[in-house]
């Protein structure tokens, strides 16, 4: 669970420390948007912006009643946030598992993909696909 907190934890601390020395020097407001910009970039970062994350067996069992698609996903991927950003709100109609958080999700990752944990992989109608475009994504969402 902490892993997921590790990139977004190194870009607060970094923009603070980059931060207070501005401060120091006497350039407050420069500090201050500095600040700003790397809290929004450890908060892009974070599981903050992911929907809830599910565990993948409990996914694979919802997604088998209603037909979702299952992604899986880490913190810190950016292919990830890509996914995750381009399909806005529609990110929502999704089951999403944080293969940090979940060994079975990375299990089922390492079997679809030759033993690598490769994000974002999607499960459609029980197929893998691995990095899928979000263009082909949100086609399949509207079907």
């Amino acid at each position: 669970m902490m892993r997921a907190w590790t990139l977004p934890t190194f870009y607060v601390l970094c923009g603070s420390v980059a931060a207070a020395g501005l401060i120091l020097t006497g350039s407050p407001g420069a500090g201050a948007v500095l600040l700003a910009v790397f809290v929004l970039l450890g908060a892009a970062h974070s599981p903050l912006v992911f929907p809830r994350s599910l565990g993948a067996l409990e996914a694979q069992r919802l997604s088998a009643v209603d037909g979702k698609p299952v992604v899986y996903w880490r913190p810190g991927c950016a292919y990830c946030m890509r996914l995750r950003m381009r399909l806005g709100r529609r990110a929502r109609q999704l089951y999403w598992v944080d293969i940090w958080r979940d060994p079975a999700g990375a299990a089922a990752v390492r079997e679809v993909n030759d033993g690598n944990e490769t994000v974002p992989t999607v499960f459609v109608a029980g197929r893998p696909h691995v990095n899928p475009d979000p263009g082909w994504l949100r086609e399949r969402l509207s079907s």
